[in-house]
């Protein structure tokens, strides 16, 4: 029998270095996964580079790696595909950042880039929607609330560049950066001028919210900063189902991963109690892909709290958070007609608290997979798997053959 579906489940950051606080193993490998493990047993693993040896990738760089688009041919920075997640229509031409709300002091200070990992600023965004006026660069803007702390922000207009820099220092206990144009035409200085002017705006009516005033009476950290980055302009994707032939959808509550998705054609699906982090609806979120392939030939599932321990440096919540979601997995051991993949996007090792180059491990289970002796979804086990080490582009064609979809090269 041959399947003819195809579940792409990527475990986001769940990759690791070796952790001192968990006897120098990894998360994945210290936690217990008797379903995953399951999983690998039934099919054949490996590792992968989701887009190089020794290329640490970024999430956005990744995904696109995975659903067989090359990011060195259709990448154009983060900020548009942060947008489109955010729910903003993208067009040719148009220029996006992503952003974060942050907190400063009132000496203008960054405090904390993450505004203590806010959520719901669905108000705030409102507020800078109307009160910030751009009209004298005749640009329009968007802005959007993202997941969590997360925000996206669109320009369009005419003679704007995207060759900008950010205003987010990367650090805490120093003040913003000015945008910069980093090439020095009208264009592009243009957006960083829009940019300040955005920022100042913004500020001022962030500090006088009543959200703010209320989590300073909390003593919360107020999101009274939004700091900008990974500027880009909207490029142009070949549909995924021209380019495949497939019908599809994302399963996400990052909104990067639901841009990608939606600027290559595959709808979002909403989930409720998604969230990105480690109290997300991760049942939900299986229940809802078992759902899409009813009727779908394809779906991304994107499940993101490992990642955010990562980032934190939490080697023991990453690992619980590895053993919280792997029984709400046991629903894919019944599934049939279906190619099952399981990977991470990047390592986020504990020790660097970003992301690396380490390769992720990959099971492929299935109708047609011929399967090896690995027994264990771990960075070690799957390493000895017959898959050996591919790339991420490699990932879709893989999948494709299994599922009797790809084209014969050659008479």
């Amino acid at each position: 029998m041959t399947a003819s579906r195809i579940l792409l489940i990527v475990l986001d950051g769940i990759s690791d270095r070796p952790c001192p606080a968990l006897g120098g193993t990894t998360p994945l490998a210290a936690a217990k996964t008797p379903v995953l493990d399951k999983l690998a047993q039934e099919g054949c693993c490996g590792i992968m580079d989701t887009i190089a040896p020794g290329i640490r990738p970024g999430s956005d760089t990744a995904h696109l790696a995975l659903l067989g688009y090359d990011p060195y041919k259709y990448y154009t920075g983060r900020g548009p595909l942060e947008c489109e997640g955010s729910g903003i229509h993208m067009e040719p031409g148009m220029i996006g950042f992503r952003c974060n709300y942050a907190t400063i002091s009132k000496e203008g200070l960054v405090i904390d880039r993450r505004a203590g990992r806010i959520h719901d600023t669905a108000s705030l965004s409102a507020a800078i929607q109307e009160g910030v006026d751009l009209s004298k660069f005749g640009v329009e803007f968007i802005f959007r609330s993202g997941a969590g702390h997360r925000a996206a922000l669109a320009l369009k207009g005419e003679g704007i560049g995207h060759c900008v820099t950010s205003n987010d220092p990367k650090k805490e206990g120093v003040r913003p950066l000015t945008v910069n144009a980093i090439k020095k035409t009208p264009a592009h200085e243009k957006t960083a001028a829009v940019c300040n002017e955005f920022v100042r705006q913004s500020t001022k009516i962030l500090f006088e919210h009543a959200m703010n005033r209320e989590r300073l009476a909390q003593n919360l950290s107020p999101a009274n900063i939004v700091l900008m980055r990974g500027a880009g302009e909207m490029g142009k994707y070949e549909p995924f189902q021209e380019k495949y032939g497939l019908s599809g959808s994302v399963i996400s509550a990052a909104s990067l991963i639901t841009g990608i998705g939606r600027a290559v054609g595959l709808p979002h699906i909403e989930v409720p109690g998604a969230t990105g982090s480690q109290n997300s609806n991760v049942a939900g979120k299986i229940s809802a892909a078992l759902n899409e392939l009813k009727t779908k030939d394809f779906v991304l599932l994107n499940i993101k709290g490992a990642d955010e321990s990562g980032h934190d440096g939490l080697a023991e919540q990453k690992r619980d958070f590895i053993q919280k979601i792997d029984p709400l997995l046991e629903p894919l051991l019944g599934l049939k007609d279906t190619i099952i993949i399981i990977c991470g996007d990047h390592s986020t090792p504990c020790t660097i608290k970003d992301h690396s180059a380490d390769p992720v491990p990959l099971l492929i289970r299935g109708d047609g997979v011929r399967m090896d002796d690995v027994f264990r979804y771990d960075e070690y086990h799957c390493a000895k798997g017959g898959l050996n080490r591919i790339r991420g582009t490699d990932l879709l064609p893989i999948a494709l053959d299994l599922i009797n979809k790809s084209h014969k090269f050659g008479a």
